[in-house]
């Protein structure tokens, strides 16, 4: 529906579906490192595949590898790949990529450099920010579409 008024818009209930019901899987794989909480690996629902925030750990160990921004984002970038591989995917599915870094100003171009090698054009949408983060230099999670819904 087309509103003129965007404010009367916005006052309208939302319509919702009788029956509808969200479909989900969870993603688990050993080669990516497991939660370390009440969270999956990442989910599928409705056509798309969420992955949680993950970090550089080893996935066999649960260790952080690297002691670089660009050792970091290598490894968080390989066990993200493992995540979509779970599914038949790859990161030229992904449409969403959040990253965190613990250094904003100082990574960014380090960071930016090993994504630019690891993702095909189009690039996804990206957002990038500054975070305080736990024993590690980046972070990342994704959105990619399914192939076959």
């Amino acid at each position: 529906m087309h509103c003129a008024d965007a404010r009367a818009c916005h006052a309208q209930k939302p319509v919702v579906l009788r029956g509808f019901r969200l479909s989900r899987e969870e993603i688990r794989t050993s080669d990516a490192p497991a939660p370390g909480g009440a969270y999956s690996q990442a989910i599928v629902a409705n056509g798309f595949l969420y992955t949680a925030g993950t970090g550089p750990h080893d996935p066999t160990t649960g260790e952080v590898v690297g002691d670089t921004v660009t050792e970091q984002t290598q490894q968080v970038l390989r066990n993200l790949r493992a995540l979509l591989a779970a599914r038949g995917l790859d990161f030229s599915d992904v449409i969403k990529v959040t990253t965190h870094l613990a250094h904003l100003s100082r990574d960014y171009e380090a960071y930016n450099a090993v994504y630019e090698q690891m993702f095909p054009q189009p690039y996804p949408v990206r957002t990038t920010v500054g975070s305080t983060l736990d024993r590690k230099l980046v972070e990342i999670d994704m959105v990619a579409v399914l192939r076959h819904v």
